[in-house]
């Protein structure tokens, strides 16, 4: 069901410390920030040649990041995304398997359609699925 790894989110507590490490440290490609309010997070995607790394910040008060961040100040791997072929039939899937899903499906950063995977189903991380 799945395909390829999407890429890792990465929680950072500083958005341009994180953006200089990546680029100047080790010459990766760096976008833009991109506020994402629907999801409460700032965005940045790193492209690698075989995936992407997406550094979260967070973008308001409610933000999901800033309790992550106070759990772990210093940052750290957030979630991991795969690409799958038809979100639908993936979360009935899965929902007919015993996993459990976090919320609706949405809009992600990509502009095509998400949803996340409750982290104690998929031994201790965080799953996000996108529909390429």
């Amino acid at each position: 069901m799945i395909g390829n790894l999407n890429h890792v989110a990465i929680a950072v507590p500083d958005l341009d410390r994180a953006i200089a490490t990546y680029r100047d440290m080790l010459g990766a490609k760096v976008g833009a920030p991109q506020d994402e309010p629907a999801h409460g997070v700032t965005v940045v995607f790193i492209s690698l040649p075989n995936t992407k790394i997406e550094l979260l910040y967070p973008l308001g008060e409610n933000s999901p990041i800033r309790g992550f961040l106070a759990k772990n100040p210093s940052g750290g791997i957030h979630h991991i995304c795969y690409e799958v072929a038809d979100i639908n039939a993936a979360r009935d899937k899965l929902v007919s398997g015993g996993a459990r899903v976090l919320g609706d499906i949405k809009t992600g950063a990509h502009g095509k359609p998400v949803l996340f995977l409750h982290p104690k189903d998929f031994n201790g991380t965080l799953v996000e699925l996108e529909q390429i």
